[in-house]
Formats: C-alpha cells, sequence, structure tokens
C-alpha cells in the first residue's frame, strides 16, 4: 500500500479558523490552532468543511475500496476494470492467508487461475469490460480520494477503530499521519484512536 497526501488547502488550519471566526464574528486570530481545537470540540465542525485533502492510494484492494466509497460526501476516481487490461493483475493477500503457508498457497494459486481465465476471455474477443466478471476483490487498484475535513474525521474515527478491517484501518492509519503533520489542530484529538487500532 503507498499513500501520498497530493494536494491540500493553502494553511489549512488558517482556512478554518477564518471561517469560524465569521461565525463567531471574530477579527482574525493570531493562534488559529487554539481556536480551531475550541471549535471541534464544542462539535461545530461545518468551519472545517472549508479544508480538503486529496490522497492518491497505490496497491489496495477492491475489497479495501468498495468499503472506501461508502463513506459518500467525498471524490473518488478509481483505476477502470472497464478500459484497463487486467491481465497479470497484482493482488492483495490478507495477513491471516499469509501465515499460514498451506492457506497462501491455496490462495496464490486461485489467483493464477482467475489471471488465466481472465487472459483466456480476452483471448477469445470477450471485453475487458465482461472479462472483469472473473476478477476477484484481492486485485489491486489505485484510487484518487478527495475529502473536505469534516468528512475525513468521520472516516478517520470510523476506520481507525480496532475492530475496523485491518485493511481500510492500515489505509486510515496513513491518511491520518500525513494529515495530522500538515494540520495538526484538525486531527490530533483522534490520535489515541489511532494508537489503539495498531496491529498487534
Amino acid at each position: 500500500m503507498k499513500v501520498e497526501l497530493v494536494r491540500y488547502t493553502h494553511d489549512p488550519v488558517e482556512a478554518a479558523g477564518r471561517a469560524g471566526g465569521v461565525c463567531y464574528d471574530k477579527e482574525e486570530k493570531e493562534d488559529y490552532g487554539k481556536f480551531i481545537q475550541g471549535i471541534v470540540r464544542s462539535g461545530h465542525e461545518s468551519v472545517i468543511e472549508h479544508v480538503v485533502f486529496t490522497f492518491r492510494v497505490e496497491g489496495v484492494s477492491r475489497a479495501c475500496t468498495h468499503q472506501l466509497v461508502r463513506h459518500r460526501i467525498a471524490s473518488y476516481s478509481q483505476r477502470s476494470q472497464r478500459y484497463v487490461d487486467e491481465g497479470e493483475f497484482d493482488y492483495v493477500i490478507p495477513p491471516s492467508v499469509h501465515r499460514s503457508e498451506e492457506a497462501r498457497k491455496e490462495f496464490e494459486q486461485t489467483m493464477d487461475l482467475l489471471i488465466g481465465e481472465y487472459e483466456k476471455l480476452r483471448d477469445m474477443g470477450v471485453p475487458k469490460e465482461d472479462a472483469r466478471f472473473v476478477l476477484p476483490n484481492a486485485c489491486t487498484t489505485t484510487i484518487v480520494v478527495t475529502m473536505n475535513a469534516r468528512s475525513l474525521r468521520n472516516f478517520l474515527r470510523v476506520r481507525l477503530e480496532k475492530h475496523a478491517q485491518w485493511e481500510i484501518r492500515q489505509l486510515a492509519q496513513e491518511m491520518f499521519d500525513l494529515v495530522k503533520e500538515v494540520a495538526p489542530p484538525l486531527f490530533e484529538d483522534l490520535q489515541s484512536l489511532r494508537d489503539t487500532g495498531r496491529e498487534e
């Protein structure tokens, strides 16, 4: 998995702080960070919707992105299995499968079989959009995700949680680390959730 923060609102803390200042009829503040922390603690998160983050995510499974796109207040652009040839596709092996040599061997044989079936269908003239029906959830993909800070906080609260599925939890951890670095006051209150969701 590779997660990159490719773009975000210039000076996100100030942008949110200025929006908050309008709501409370406050003049510009020197310490926007403290101001925003208070607003976030109060639950008045609409002001942070003016801050937007865009991520490029590579090497995650289709199973993971199926969960990701359930977070609807966001924009997504995903590698298309309809237009892109998926012959010799890469795939994600779950840790529980990887720990067992027997399970891993069975899993890899199944993936090899599906690769072969996909290529056979393509050789028969079946279009990519129809051959993709044999592709597994394990097939890797690339997706670009844009969320405002409020939606991102909601995503992180749900997916950093220790009971979240392991792959999307790992994705949430990577995304959290990136945004906390550029806008700490918007996200640092979620650090304990990030810590408790770590793999043991």
